[in-house]
C-alpha cells in the first residue's frame, strides 16, 4: 500500500515511487492523480514520457480513461536531469521504453531532493521483466502494483497478452492489439499459440508402415 510522504526539508533527499502493472491497469491514471495533487499543492511539477509514445498525443500524457496532463517528450533518459532543474516533483510515464540510464537518472534526482514518480509495464508481452523496470522497483522506496480485469475470466489480470502478430519487443498498441489476462488465461492463450506453430504432418506421413496398411 502506498502512503504519500511529505517533503523532508532537513534531510534534503527525495524518494522514488513506482507504479507498475499490466496494460489497462490504471498506471497512468494513478500517475496523473498523484501529479495533479502535487500541482494543486503548488509544487513545481514536470512530467516526461518517451518520444516514441504518440498513441494519444505527441505531448500530453493521456490515460485510457482520457485523463491527461501536459508532458515533455524526450528521446532518452539523459535529457531528463537538465529539464528537471528546480522541480519538486518529477513524473515519468512508460518508463519501460527508456534505456537503462533511467535508473541512475531517477536515483540522482531523488538524491537531489526530488520526489520521482515512475509508471510503467513490469512485464513485456512474453511475461518477462520489461527493460529497466525491475531495477527501478528494486531501488524505489514505494512500489504500487495495480491490476486490470481479465477480459476472459473476470479475475485480476497482470499479463499483457499481444493479439497482434508481431514479435517486436516495443510495439505500441491499444485494445485491438493487446488484452489484459489473468495467469490462467494467459497460460492457455500462450499454449494455443505454441500448438498453432507446431509442424503437424499428414496422416500418411505419420504412419510408420504405410505399405502394410494398403496390403
Amino acid at each position: 500500500m502506498f502512503l504519500e510522504n511529505t517533503v523532508n526539508h532537513e534531510e534534503q533527499f527525495g524518494w522514488i515511487e513506482v507504479i507498475c502493472g499490466s496494460m489497462f491497469s490504471g498506471k497512468t491514471e494513478e500517475l496523473i492523480r498523484r501529479l495533479k495533487r502535487a500541482q494543486f499543492a503548488r509544487q513545481k511539477v514536470e512530467i516526461f514520457k518517451p518520444a516514441i509514445d504518440k498513441r494519444y498525443d505527441e505531448e500530453m500524457v493521456v490515460s485510457h480513461d482520457a485523463n491527461e496532463i501536459r508532458s515533455t517528450p524526450v528521446p532518452s533518459a539523459s535529457n531528463i536531469p537538465i529539464l528537471a532543474d528546480g522541480c519538486d516533483v518529477i513524473g515519468i510515464d512508460e518508463a519501460q521504453f527508456f534505456d537503462d540510464e533511467i535508473v541512475s537518472v531517477c536515483n540522482d534526482l531523488a538524491n537531489r531532493g526530488i520526489r520521482v514518480i515512475v509508471a510503467g509495464l513490469d512485464m513485456d508481452f512474453k511475461g518477462n521483466p520489461f527493460g529497466p523496470m525491475p531495477f527501478l522497483m528494486a531501488t524505489a522506496e514505494y512500489v504500487t502494483k495495480v491490476h486490470a480485469v481479465c477480459t476472459r475470466t473476470g479475475n485480476l489480470a497482470q499479463f499483457s497478452y499481444r493479439k497482434a502478430v508481431n514479435d517486436e519487443l516495443v510495439f505500441l498498441g491499444e485494445t485491438e492489439e493487446y488484452e489484459p489476462l489473468s495467469r490462467a488465461a494467459y497460460y492457455k492463450a500462450m499454449l494455443r499459440e505454441r500448438v498453432k506453430k507446431l509442424d503437424v504432418k499428414d496422416e500418411e506421413e505419420l504412419d510408420p508402415n504405410p505399405k502394410e496398411k494398403n496390403a
